[in-house]
């Protein structure tokens, strides 16, 4: 493995300083939104322009998840069994159990972090993994 050089010096401060958003491959727009704004009560951030496809833009705090209803290249036939195992975004949030009877009453499976943390990990409409970590 080579080792590059490191631009890293103690005065300056890191060039990436937070994460922007991040995006998930959906099929359908309105379902989605059923997972993400009903269950998980994510805002709708109403300033998406048109991208020339649908999805929706939703507000983590100062983070965005973006929604994007195009086709998906990824097969979701081989996906691991535990989401942990699997590439995901983890959302901080304040109550894990509240969380659970939403997804129970929404019929969607879970499954609990096996580091012992108070976190599990589910599985939207799309079969993207969502980690919720109560903090």
């Amino acid at each position: 493995m080579s080792q590059g050089k490191s631009f890293i010096t103690s005065s300056s401060p890191p060039l990436v300083s937070a994460i922007d958003h991040c995006s998930l491959i959906i099929a359908d727009t309105e379902k989605a939104l059923e997972f993400y704004r009903d269950i998980l009560e994510l805002e709708v951030n109403d300033s998406r322009p048109d991208l020339g496809y649908p999805g929706a833009w939703l507000q983590v705090g100062e983070t965005q998840i973006h929604l994007l209803q195009v086709p998906n290249p990824y097969s979701t036939d081989s996906k691991p069994e535990h989401g942990g195992r699997d590439h995901h975004v983890a959302l901080k949030v304040r109550d894990l159990d509240r969380l659970v009877q939403r997804l129970e009453a929404a019929g969607l499976d879970y499954s609990k972090s096996k580091s012992g943390r108070a976190a599990l990990f589910c599985r939207d409409y799309d079969g993207n993994t969502i980690e919720l970590v109560e903090k």
